[in-house]
């Protein structure tokens, strides 16, 4: 029986909530440097080409496969725990989703690996990716997303505090030109949503209520 959320084909316009899990559960990101190599693979991947050329990416990581994905994919929010990731994807084209991440996990893979001596699978299965086809699935989905750190920020302050997840850019506090947060953002000057502004979208997230509505679209 295939695993729940593991798309064959993809829509080409089409929204979706992508993650993945370490194997066992265990860290894909042990260090600052590895969440920051796999952002920055984001920026070669998203940028404009004549705007992704790396050097330091390339002495990191001096084997990956290059490539672009600017006329293929969006990156609305994403947050990168020690253990998981999620992205929140536009697919531009037919296979944009799939070219974007095989090679992301491949040469994230390849760097960890090599980083720390180890062979095998860092990911417990292929990354899983969920369509999403209404507003409201496409509003939660990014509070889910930017909430993911509330229990590792528990002692140490509010969620704009935590670096490896896109709600500082939702909140004016950095900006990253690999990121589209314009279009979300756009809808809570709609007054029919009846919330005065993202971040009290985002905060106000009850996750026994809120989880109820999207429990078929998270993290397994």
């Amino acid at each position: 029986m295939p695993s729940k959320n593991i798309l064959k084909e993809y829509i080409q316009g089409g929204y979706y909530h992508v993650y993945n899990r370490g194997v066992e559960k265990k860290k894909i990101f042990k260090s600052k440097q590895d969440y920051i190599v796999f952002l920055r693979f984001l920026k070669e991947y998203l940028l404009p080409p004549k705007h992704s050329d790396l050097l330091e990416l390339q002495k990191i990581c001096p084997r990956r496969n290059p490539i672009n994905c600017y006329e293929d994919i969006k990156l609305l929010a994403y947050c990168l725990m020690p253990n998981h990731f999620h992205l929140f994807l536009k697919q531009k084209s037919e296979k944009g989703l799939e070219t974007f991440m095989r090679a992301l996990s491949t040469n994230y893979v390849m760097y960890f690996n090599q980083k720390y001596n180890r062979v095998g699978p860092l990911f417990q299965s292929r990354y899983k990716a969920v369509y999403i086809d209404n507003e409201a699935y496409y509003l939660h989905i990014s509070r889910y997303i930017h909430n993911n750190p509330r229990e590792l920020l528990a002692r140490d302050g509010p969620l704009y505090k935590y670096s490896f997840s896109s709600y500082q850019d939702y909140l004016g506090k950095r900006k990253c030109d690999w990121l589209n947060t314009k279009q979300i953002i756009a809808s809570f000057k709609n007054k029919r949503i009846g919330i005065n502004s993202y971040q009290g979208f985002v905060e106000e997230f009850n996750e026994e209520k809120d989880l109820d509505d999207i429990v078929d679209l998270i993290l397994e």
